[in-house]
């Protein structure tokens, strides 16, 4: 077992320490911005939708638009709170939106999970958990940490329960892992509303750790075009929404009939996986499993997720 892989079945007595040390904050008129770059703007698209169901304003940018052109996202900075993301506090892009915020007046909140870091420094508002101090330059269990810190920022109880919940898909998955993606070199991660982002970070993170070609697009996008690249080597991993689940299912069928392998969460598929929360939780209980299947992936083709090519545990920018 290598370090990223333990870190990964090792993250969870760590959610149990996030569960309910933070309440939700913030003025429920104001707009949120949430803000982050790689793994943390994928999560901010999640916790974007995830807080417009709960009927509070918000919106999701990369660190570095947000910072050189906000007023095309947002035209006012009254009523405005960012909630800059990252994992290391030390992201250039996230950080100096960050600065700029406060600046321009907006009230910023940082999530991170270090105390110290130039972000913690440069906010009105730090919520912070500790992470694994085995984690290395693949963000998995401080992703999942910053989700579940955020979902109680905005309002959302998060019960212990989903500690066992997301402990036992990941599990799932993991035996009939890499068996059922033997031989695939094209990976498509579907998901709807706030599991868009945590689609995209599935893609990520694989492609992250496995070097293949991965893509990520809402689930009735994904006939519009994409499908075409469909074959017998294509994996397709879908998050399936309660309210879309006979139309994203019959997808499934149509994607299975060309030759796709695919892994339902909570749906259809050649591998279905029960996912017994709501989707207001789902997004969060998911990310350990599909981290796995990152990692499985990796090692199936023999690559070492420790030191994966061209990436470095904080990105900064001289």
């Amino acid at each position: 077992m290598n370090t990223t892989e333990k870190v990964i079945f090792e993250q969870f007595p760590y959610w149990e320490k996030a569960i309910g040390s933070n309440t939700a904050s913030g003025k429920a008129d104001d707009l949120l911005v949430f803000v982050g770059c790689g793994t943390s703007f994928n999560l901010a698209l999640s916790l974007a939708a995830y807080a417009n169901s709960l009927r509070r304003k918000a919106i999701a940018v990369p660190g570095a638009e947000w910072l050189n052109r906000p007023s095309y996202f947002w035209p006012e900075w009254q009523k405005t709170h960012v909630v800059a993301l990252s994992r290391s506090g030390e992201t250039t892009e996230t950080v100096a939106a960050a600065k700029a915020s406060r600046a321009a007046g907006a009230f910023v909140t940082a999530v991170t999970v270090e105390p110290e870091s130039a972000l913690a420094r440069n906010c009105d508002q730090l919520i912070c958990s500790p992470t694994h101090p085995d984690e290395g330059i693949v963000m998995t269990v401080s992703a999942s940490l910053m989700v579940l810190l955020s979902l109680q920022t905005i309002g959302q109880t998060v019960p212990a329960s989903i500690v066992a919940s997301a402990r036992q898909l990941a599990n799932t998955l993991d035996a009939a892992l890499p068996d059922i993606i033997k031989d695939r070199s094209h990976f498509v991660f579907l998901g709807g509303g706030p599991l868009f982002g945590i689609a995209l970070e599935g893609a990520l993170k694989l492609m992250e750790m496995s070097q293949l070609m991965t893509q990520a697009f809402h689930p009735l996008e994904y006939r519009h075009g994409p499908i075409s690249l469909v074959d017998e080597k294509t994996a397709v991993i879908v998050l399936y929404s309660p309210d879309q689940r006979e139309a994203e299912a019959k997808l499934v069928g149509e994607l299975r009939e060309k030759g796709a392998v695919v892994i339902g969460f909570g749906g259809p598929g050649d591998l279905e996986l029960t996912v017994d929360v709501d989707l207001s939780l789902a997004g969060l209980t998911v990310l350990p499993a599909l981290q796995i299947l990152g990692e499985r992936a990796a090692q199936a083709r023999h690559i070492d997720t420790v030191s994966p090519r061209h990436l470095t545990k904080v990105v900064t920018l001289a």
